[in-house]
């Protein structure tokens, strides 16, 4: 599973974690996020979010 990491404010959302405060369940892919999702710190677009590399 992989990490996504905000260009704005640095959330991180975890596909392993989902996002479980907007309904998004443990497992889901980032591609798989709605279209309309945005980052729960600073309401960036899903777009704005950028793969980790580790």
């Amino acid at each position: 599973m992989r990490r996504f990491r905000c260009a704005y404010c640095a959330h991180v959302y975890d596909e392993v974690l989902g996002d479980v405060e907007s309904g998004i369940p443990p497992g889901t892919l980032f591609e798989d996020l709605p279209e309309d999702w945005c980052c729960i710190e600073c309401g960036a677009i899903k777009s704005d979010f950028q793969l980790i590399v580790d």
